[in-house]
């Protein structure tokens, strides 16, 4: 063990009070004692994410205490932080430990005064006039993690700037000595941490709903929908929305109504993932239902199955968002509801037969780096927000309006449902709507694998294997490179940013480490005359890759 490490191990056994951290850190061995405290937990533009447990590369309240210490600083006396928390392990105790710091230091603090998604935190921030905004979650990944997301004033995720700024503030400070605290309780007395108002969630649903485009089209609301929360946030928000839109027949997924950070049913809460959507799959077999809807524990992602047959097709992001991208323009060109200057954006791992639907509309395509908060950062620059049409990306992020500045998983469920009862009012499925969709622009298949790197030396690895990928690589599968575009050179004005995406003949191909766990990540784009043939060419491609990331 290096000497550094163990002499910080031995300081935490000396400081730290809590006894399940205490028992925790006396347990270790040798090894564990390497990963908890090989380095700092990293914070960067999406915060802090981690395992939780004793150490200084684990989420707990030292780790999170001094970052909020680090903000605190960075944002100076006077300014004010909106906190919200979610289902996770220790998301309230996390939450209320950086009220505590944020009161201690002179800051105004707003706090949900229950779990909510992680949007009404961007809502809020831009709606009391906040200087910040931190949400406690780990979003979709299994109930070991919790996380730590920071907003600007502006209710985006805080740039790479204001993140370096920041860690610049937390990487000064001593764990142990240089935080200041006091107990939330004593806050809530002394006026300096204040609950939010119920008023200010209406608002927020009141914004979801006035993002419908039906302008006075019928639309068939009588259908069964089966909905799962996984454990998560988004029940109370999400059946609320759909009850004062007309949406009835609501059926709940039980077993993943409440919250819990354990989530029992669905160990990786994922909608992306076929094992979480298992039960709600069961649950519409066993009412007949039209339609399953899933969020995701922070309920910012929107997973969806219809009926197909006698049995339910799960349908990718990439598909919900083309079909709520044709929805939406061709509902505001239907009745003259097109801005000025329509705008569509979309990450650049996203399928690009959006851009496709988006010019036959006469709408502009953005493209962005990975990660919705570059989405939220080009709403926030337009000199007219209502040129924003909508946005999306590939793992189940939608955002149609410019009231948050993140993906929104209750307006996806909204909007999702209201497409539905709009096509269902005219005898369309939405699997004929897709299917119309790859008629006219040509079928193409959408991809992503992942490959896990963890420990010491998983950074490493990822490392290595991106290097592979830029030296001596012109062919993929005895397929000709015909353009790399390699975006740690910062190109089209974008962020340098650790991805390469090859452009081949009918496909393309993105690879990049995960900014939020020890991944590597793979996406594979198909363009192909139907989806047997794009299967095959898949999995070709597939295999010749997964060669490389070992």
């Amino acid at each position: 063990m290096k000497p550094e490490i163990k002499r910080e191990y031995e300081r935490w056994l000396e400081k730290v009070s809590d006894p399940a951290l205490l028992d925790e850190l006396r347990s270790m061995g040798e090894c564990a004692v390497e990963e908890a405290f090989y380095r700092d937990l990293a914070f960067g533009t999406g915060g802090l994410r981690g395992v939780i447990g004793a150490g200084t590369n684990r989420m707990n309240i030292h780790v999170v205490a001094k970052a909020s210490q680090g903000l605190a600083n960075y944002l100076g006396k006077g300014a004010s932080v909106v906190i919200g928390y979610d289902s996770r392990i220790n998301s309230e105790l996390f939450a209320k430990t950086a009220a505590g710091v944020y009161a201690a230091n002179g800051l105004k603090v707003y706090f949900w005064p229950e779990l909510l998604p992680v949007p009404t935190v961007s809502f809020a921030v831009r709606r009391l006039g906040a200087s910040a905004g931190v949400m406690v979650t780990a979003s979709h990944n299994p109930s070991k993690y919790n996380g730590y997301k920071v907003y600007g004033s502006d209710g985006c995720q805080i740039t790479t700037e204001a993140a370096a700024a920041v860690l610049a503030e937390i990487n000064a400070l001593d764990i142990f000595a240089d935080v200041r605290s006091i107990a939330f309780a004593d806050g809530l007395a002394a006026g300096s941490i204040q609950m939010i108002e119920p008023f200010v969630l209406t608002e927020f649903l009141n914004q979801i709903k006035a993002q419908s485009v039906l302008y006075g089209d019928p639309a068939d609301r009588d259908l069964t929908i089966v909905y799962s929360p996984l454990n998560g946030t988004g029940l109370k928000p999400v059946t609320r929305a759909l009850a004062e839109a007309g949406f009835t027949d609501v059926r709940i997924v039980e077993e993943q109504r409440n919250p819990d950070g354990n989530f029992p049913t669905c160990p990786y809460p994922n909608p992306e993932i076929r094992e979480a959507m298992e039960l709600g799959l069961s649950y519409c077999k066993r009412y007949g239902a039209d339609l399953l809807l899933a969020t995701d524990p922070d309920c910012d992602r929107c997973g969806i199955a219809v009926s197909d047959g006698e049995d339910y097709r799960l349908l990718t992001g990439n598909e919900v968002g083309l079909l709520l991208l044709d929805y939406i323009c061709s509902q505001r060109l239907k009745h003259g509801k097109m801005p000025p200057e329509p705008t569509f954006v979309k990450t650049i791992v996203t399928m690009d037969l959006a851009e496709k639907i988006a010019k036959h509309y006469g709408v502009k395509t953005v493209n962005v780096l990975t990660g919705f908060k570059f989405i939220g950062e080009v709403i926030g620059r337009m000199a007219d927000e209502r040129n924003y049409i909508c946005g999306f990306e590939e793992s189940y992020g939608y955002l149609t309006g410019s009231y948050v500045r993140d993906k929104d998983g209750v307006n996806a469920a909204f909007m999702i449902c209201e497409m539905f009862a709009f096509y269902r009012s005219q005898g369309i499925t939405l699997l004929e709507k897709l299917e119309e969709l790859y008629w006219q622009y040509g079928y193409c298949m959408n991809t992503l694998h992942s490959y896990e790197f963890p420990g010491i030396t998983g950074m490493d690895k990822m490392k290595a294997i991106m290097r592979s990928f830029r030296e001596d690589f012109d062919m993929i599968d005895a397929k000709p490179i015909l353009r790399c575009e390699d975006y740690m050179q910062g190109l089209y004005g974008l962020p340098k940013s650790d991805v390469l995406k090859f452009y081949l003949e009918d496909a393309s191909v993105v690879v990049r480490p995960s900014g939020t766990e020890p991944k590597l990540k793979l996406y594979l784009s198909i363009t192909a005359e139907n989806r047997e043939q794009a299967l095959l060419e898949e999995k070709r491609l597939a295999h010749f890759l997964e060669a490389r990331m070992h």
